[in-house]
C-alpha cells in the first residue's frame, strides 16, 4: 500500500513540478514546504505561526533570544537602564535601512511597539506599566515606566506570537485590528510581491543591503546572514506528496513530516532528520468563553475531565520518542513549569466528566469544533476530541477546514449561528508559554485585549501584574503556581501534551539553525 502511496505521489509531483517556474542556474534557490500555506501575512495582527516566520524573513527586531535564553542586541547598539529602574534608553546600530531605502528611525521603533503593545500579551503588560516613550534623536528612544518592570527586555526580546517586529511608521500605524498594506520590512530577505500566489506560493530575495551582526548566528540573535538567493515556499496538495517530492530532490526542506512518514525519509541516506525545536511545542485545545455552552466554567471543566491525554498524544505522534505527557500551562521540565490544579484532569474520567456535565446544567447546545485537516499536527485531534465529548454526553459537531480558514474564523467573536465557534485546538512554541506573562492562553483580558476564546479574570490579571512585578525567583513560582491552579479551575484553555516535531532536508542543506521558528539566514545549499 505504501508503495502505491509513493507512486501516486511521484505522478502528483512531477504534475506539479511542471508549473513550478525554473530560476536562472546563476540563483541558489532554497524550496520549503512549510506546515500550512501562507495566506495572513501580519505577524502582529495575527499570532499564526505562518506569519511569525513571514514576519522573520522580512524584518528585524531591537532586541533577540539566543539558544540559552539569553536576551541579546538585534537593531540595538546597545541600551542602559537608569540606577531607579524605571528609564531604559535604547539605540539603533549603523546601518540600517527599510527595503524602501529610508533609514531606520527611532520613531519607527517607537510606533512598532505601540502596535505590537496592542495585541500581545507581553507587549500589553509592557504597556500597562509604560509612562511614555519618546525619541532623544534619529538613533535613540527611551521607555519611562511607571514603576518597575522586570520583563521589559524579555518582552521586547520575546522569540514568538507575536514577536515585536519593527515597521516604518507609517505602516506601524495601521490599525492593530487591520492588516498592513504594505510588506517593508529591514530584515534579512526581501518580500517579493509580484510572484505572492496566496496559498500557493511565497518568494523571499536576498537583501543586498542587510548588515548582519558580527556574532554568530544563534537562535533569532547573532548574525543573520543570507547564503541562498532566494527562498521559495511552495504549497503542495498533501503530506505524502510532499515526502515524495523531498525523496525526488523537488524541494530541499519540509518542516513538519507527520510521523508515520518519518520512516520513508529516515530510510534515505540524502535526507538530515533534525528536531529543530528542543524545547518543543504543546497542543492547547481553546474553548469559547463567550458563548454557550463554554461560558460556564463547569461546562469546560467536564471536557478537561472527559479527555484522555495519552490518546490525544498517541492518535498525534504514535512513536513515544516525539512527545510528552504534561499538564503544565507553562511547559514540563522549565522554571515555572507546575502541574498545579489539573489533579485528576486529562485522564478520560467519563464518570466524573458526565458528573460534572450535569452539575453544569447542561442543555445539550451543539458544540462546533473547528477541524483543520491540512496541518499534520492538528488533524489528529478533534475526532479524538469530539468521541470522548459525546461519551461525557455533549451534543458534537466537528466542522472541517483548512488551517488558514480556521486562523480567519477564530478571530469572529459572533455566536456559532452567525459564523463563530465554539471550540479549536492550536500549537505552541514552548517559548511562547514558559511564564505567565507569555502565555496567551491564560490572558484573562477578555474581549478587551484577550486572545482568540477571550477568558476574562480580573483576578488572573491581578496575579499577572503581581508575577511581572516580582523579582524574587522563589517568589516567582510561588506565583506561577497559584496562577495555574487558577487557570485550571476556570479551564482557561487545556493542555493536550507536548510534542517534538522533526524537520527533514536534503543533505547539501547545510546550517539548519535551532529556534522556536524555523530561520533561513545562515542555511547554505550545496550544488
Amino acid at each position: 500500500m505504501r508503495l502505491q502511496q509513493l507512486s501516486l505521489a511521484a505522478c502528483a509531483v512531477a504534475a506539479l513540478s511542471a508549473l513550478l517556474p525554473v530560476s536562472a542556474e546563476a540563483e541558489t534557490v532554497l524550496r520549503v514546504v512549510k506546515h500550512s500555506p501562507v495566506r495572513l501575512l501580519d505577524p502582529i495582527m495575527t499570532t499564526a505561526y505562518t506569519a511569525r516566520d513571514h514576519g522573520y524573513m522580512i524584518y528585524d527586531t531591537l532586541l533577540a533570544m539566543d539558544a540559552n535564553q539569553q536576551i541579546k542586541p538585534q537593531m540595538l547598539e546597545g541600551w542602559t537602564v537608569s540606577d531607579d529602574g524605571l528609564t531604559y534608553s535604547f539605540t539603533l546600530r549603523d546601518g540600517l535601512k527599510w527595503h524602501d531605502g529610508t533609514p531606520v528611525t527611532a520613531e519607527d521603533c517607537i510606533a512598532s511597539i505601540k502596535r505590537w503593545g496592542q495585541r500581545d500579551g507581553m507587549g500589553q503588560k509592557l504597556m500597562d506599566f509604560t509612562k511614555e516613550m519618546k525619541a532623544t534623536d534619529a538613533k535613540s528612544f527611551t521607555l519611562a515606566l511607571k514603576e518597575p518592570y522586570g520583563l521589559v527586555l524579555e518582552s521586547l526580546g520575546k522569540p514568538s506570537s507575536n514577536v515585536p517586529f519593527m515597521v516604518p511608521k507609517k505602516l506601524a500605524e495601521t490599525p492593530a485590528s487591520e492588516p498592513m498594506p504594505e510588506q517593508i520590512g529591514s530584515g534579512p530577505f526581501k518580500w517579493v510581491a509580484a510572484e505572492f500566489q496566496p496559498g500557493l506560493k511565497v518568494v523571499y530575495a536576498k537583501n543586498a543591503d542587510y548588515v548582519p551582526r558580527s556574532e554568530p548566528a544563534s537562535w533569532a540573535a547573532g548574525g543573520k546572514v543570507v547564503k541562498v538567493d532566494r527562498v521559495e515556499q511552495i504549497a503542495m496538495p498533501d503530506h505524502m506528496t510532499t515526502v515524495n517530492a523531498l525523496l525526488n530532490d523537488e524541494i530541499d526542506y519540509m518542516e513538519n513530516p507527520p510521523t508515520d512518514l518519518i520512516p520513508l525519509l529516515e530510510a534515505d541516506s540524502n535526507i538530515e532528520m533534525k528536531i529543530i525545536n528542543k524545547l518543543g511545542s504543546q497542543v492547547m485545545l481553546r474553548p469559547n468563553h463567550l458563548h454557550p455552552p463554554f461560558d460556564n466554567p463547569k461546562v469546560r471543566q467536564a471536557v478537561a475531565y472527559a479527555l484522555n491525554q495519552e490518546d490525544l498524544m498517541v492518535g498525534m505522534m504514535g512513536d513515544p520518542r516525539y512527545y510528552k505527557l504534561c499538564t503544565s500551562m507553562f511547559i514540563c521540565d522549565t522554571t515555572f513549569g507546575t502541574t498545579a490544579g489539573s489533579e485528576g484532569m486529562m485522564k478520560g474520567d467519563i464518570a466524573k466528566a458526565r458528573a460534572v456535565l450535569k452539575e453544569s446544567g447542561y442543555d445539550g447546545t451543539k458544540v462546533v469544533i473547528m477541524h483543520p485537516t491540512d496541518v499534520a499536527t492538528l488533524s489528529s485531534h478533534p475526532p479524538i476530541i469530539a468521541q470522548a465529548m459525546r461519551q461525557a454526553g455533549f451534543n458534537v459537531e466537528l466542522l472541517a477546514m483548512d488551517w488558514q480558514s480556521v486562523v480567519s474564523r477564530r478571530a469572529k467573536q459572533d455566536p456559532v449561528d452567525q459564523g463563530g465557534w465554539n471550540m479549536f485546538a492550536t500549537t505552541w512554541v514552548g517559548a511562547d508559554l514558559i511564564n505567565p506573562v507569555a502565555n496567551l492562553g491564560i490572558n484573562g483580558r477578555g474581549k478587551k485585549g484577550g486572545w482568540f476564546g477571550w477568558y476574562e479574570s480580573a483576578e488572573m490579571e491581578s496575579l499577572r501584574d503581581s508575577f511581572a512585578r516580582e523579582t524574587d525567583p522563589a517568589k516567582q513560582k510561588a506565583l506561577a503556581e497559584q496562577i495555574s491552579k487558577l487557570a485550571w479551575k476556570d479551564v482557561a484553555n487545556i493542555p493536550l501534551g507536548q510534542y517534538f516535531a522533526v524537520s527533514a532536508y536534503r543533505k547539501n542543506v547545510l546550517g539548519v539553525l535551532e529556534g522556536p521558528a524555523p530561520f533561513f539566514w545562515n542555511i547554505e545549499k550545496k550544488s
